[in-house]
């Protein structure tokens, strides 16, 4: 996802919602990222005090109910402990319907954080390598170049350096990459030409 992060209902995916619901509010969601029982990111639609009210109970830990539609029971689901601690939260209203849309947005899905772990948020499968080129450069102190982002990426998941989770209207990736283990692989690459040579060549990669 990139750092402005879209709307999965701007994106063209497919129209599947879900509907979450705690302490009486209710709201749409056109796409979420789960783990377990734990939520991780959420877009939200519905009305603005629902929404808000949702937000705070989610960050205070409480539980929330995920259904397939609003008149299930639901199964029940928190926010995950790092999101509550560091995680962005925008709400913008739909001119159209006047409606909200929100985005509930862990700080480990941002471009720009610190750590070195993060959360790959594409919009589709062919998004992904180059998207997880970007948050590598941005982390890492190693010489990477855009044309090795496919390599890249292929190796992450063969090494499961980054893993896909559960998540609808969305693709996540886990992503926790070793510096060292990546450094000694791109050189074998760079040296037995599977990878090529950047045109403003990198001989410490080697």
């Amino acid at each position: 996802m990139q750092p402005e992060h879209q709307s999965a209902a701007d994106t063209g995916r497919s129209p599947q919602t879900k509907h979450i619901r705690a302490a009486g509010f209710g709201a749409a969601v056109d796409a979420c990222v789960t783990e377990r029982s734990e939520i991780w990111f959420l877009s939200l639609l519905g009305n603005q005090q629902s929404i808000r009210a949702l937000w705070a109970r989610l960050v205070k830990g409480e539980t929330a109910y995920l259904a397939d539609d609003q008149f299930a029971g639901g199964v029940p689901h928190w926010l995950a402990t790092g999101v509550r601690q560091q995680c962005r939260f925008h709400v913008t209203r739909l001119p159209s319907t006047g409606a909200h849309h929100a985005l509930l947005v862990p700080d480990a899905a941002l471009y720009a954080a610190e750590q070195q772990e993060f959360l790959l948020l594409a919009q589709s499968p062919e998004e992904a390598p180059l998207l997880h080129y970007r948050f590598l450069n941005r982390r890492l102190d190693l010489p990477l170049h855009p044309t090795w982002s496919d390599w890249l990426w292929d190796r992450a998941l063969r090494t499961g350096e980054a893993q896909e989770i559960d998540a609808m209207g969305i693709r996540a990736y886990r992503c926790r990459p070793e510096p060292g283990e990546l450094a000694e692989a791109l050189g074998r690459a760079l040296r037995g030409h599977r990878v090529p040579a950047p045109p403003d060549s990198l001989p410490e990669a080697a």
